[in-house]
């Protein structure tokens, strides 16, 4: 005799269960550190908002605060989560042997988009946009592309990673 209530016996009636299947980690060859990289800008140009605030307290001084503070650290978890996805995903033990350091950056990488969620701190956050632009280079190198500096020519200022095409 089966232990399920008549109530159960309903459910499971009205609504069967059926066979469902979770997202794979097919590894479909699309990669790119350019959402890290912006991401990490981002958490740049926040903290130049933040430091540029007016000193004086104020219910929209307050309000752009919490703002900023709320931005940066999304954008920090996003770079963390784009560097996650290259690492788990497209990184292989080749790549390592070939650039010994890339455990050394993506380690420092990480760790700094920590810090960057944590502390209100300029130096932080382009520590953090340093890192990826390593590994961007890195990455691109894997690929067989050469890569240059360009500025962003955000608000932030600063220079994303980009692969010249020959």
């Amino acid at each position: 005799m089966s232990d399920m209530s008549i109530q159960d016996k309903f459910v499971n009636f009205l609504y069967p269960a059926r066979r469902v299947y979770a997202h794979c980690d097919i590894p479909c060859g699309i990669y790119d550190p350019h959402q890290a990289q912006i991401a990490a800008l981002t958490a740049v140009r926040m903290n130049q908002l933040i430091k540029d605030l007016p000193k004086e307290s104020s219910n929209d001084n307050s309000a752009k605060l919490v703002r900023y503070v709320n931005i940066k650290e999304e954008h920090a978890e996003l770079c963390k989560k784009e560097l996650r996805i290259l690492w788990a995903d497209y990184f292989k033990p080749e790549h390592v042997e070939k650039h010994p350091e890339l455990h050394d950056i993506f380690w420092k990488a990480m760790k700094a988009a920590s810090k960057t969620r944590q502390d209100i701190s300029l130096e932080t956050s382009e520590e953090l946009l340093e890192a990826v632009r390593k590994i961007a280079e890195i990455f691109w190198s894997t690929k067989g592309a050469k890569t240059k500096r360009q500025a962003s020519l955000q608000a932030s200022g600063g220079e994303l990673v980009y692969p010249i095409s020959e």
